[in-house]
């Protein structure tokens, strides 16, 4: 049974000035002992926890795990061992564990209501680096936004834009929505649409588009080109053409072929045409 704080004052009031003394030192002696012991414990714990970071992460890099997976679970455990050591050291210092849990379990609850779009990010961040739709690096589209991945926080993915801005997506919607990863295959298909004028000769808009092709070392010949008449527009012939290349070779062949079909056109006589309206006027009775 436990003795109440009350009891405890009665009984020191009828100890003798020498018990008293004596019963005080030996409490102070106990507390900063066990404050010292907590302090080693401790001291220790953060030791270990340092060492169990450094060994996981040889062992993730030894095999080659993701960079953001890496980060996520180093300080996932980092977080778990270190509030088990605070528990821990309670524990040595006399005070009763229980309560402590009962409160974090609380104010977990507490924090989960308040904080439920947060989680909700968590747990897509969770998702996101368990099943990689994409990596540090990737050129991504998710949200409307579109960038490389610099980096794969718990609650947001940081991305770099092409002109250099810094945009931060919360993971809940993008790991539930789509996601366009150019980088992720080794290879891409690039697609032009060339307009000649009515009248010009397709088949040498078709035979000069292809020779520029060909030229080209960064076109991949094993894939084949596409080269057709698409379709007959208001003011133009449409000529889809399709080639392979290398993924980081996409835009470069883009803007290079652009100017090129502009410039060699221009010189075999045909025509880029653009919107235009014929306007006929008729004289009627006086």
């Amino acid at each position: 049974m436990k003795t109440t704080f009350s009891e405890k004052l009665s009984d020191l009031s009828h100890m003798s000035l020498e018990d008293l003394i004596r019963t005080v030192t030996n409490g102070l002696v106990s507390i900063v002992m066990k404050i010292f012991i907590a302090l080693v414990i401790f001291w220790i714990g953060r030791w270990l926890i340092r060492r169990i970071r450094k060994m996981m992460n040889r062992i993730m890099v030894r095999r080659e795990v993701d960079i953001s997976l890496r980060a996520f679970l180093m300080n996932l455990v980092s977080i778990t061992l270190m509030l088990f050591l605070i528990i821990v050291v309670i524990g040595i210092l006399g005070i009763d564990t229980t309560s402590f849990i009962a409160l974090f379990a609380s104010a977990g609850l507490a924090l989960g209501v308040a904080l439920s779009g947060t989680l909700q990010n968590f747990a897509g961040g969770v998702m996101i680096l368990l099943f990689r739709p994409f990596r540090v690096g990737d050129f991504i589209e998710a949200q409307g936004k579109s960038g490389t991945v610099k980096e794969i926080q718990l609650i947001h993915t940081v991305l770099n834009t092409v002109d250099n801005q810094t945009i931060l997506l919360p993971n809940g919607p993008v790991s539930t929505g789509i996601i366009n990863n150019y980088s992720r295959e080794p290879q891409r298909q690039v697609e032009w649409t060339f307009g000649i004028a009515y009248g010009d000769d397709y088949q040498t808009a078709k035979e000069t588009i292809a020779e520029l092709l060909k030229k080209d070392p960064r076109v991949l010949d094993e894939k084949g080109l596409t080269i057709h008449l698409n379709s007959l527009g208001d003011s133009s012939v449409n000529i889809l053409v399709r080639a392979w290349v290398n993924a980081p070779d996409f835009w470069g062949l883009f803007w290079d072929m652009n100017e090129q079909v502009y410039r060699v056109f221009a010189e075999k006589g045909l025509n880029i045409p653009f919107p235009q309206m014929d306007v006929h006027l008729y004289k009627g009775d006086e």
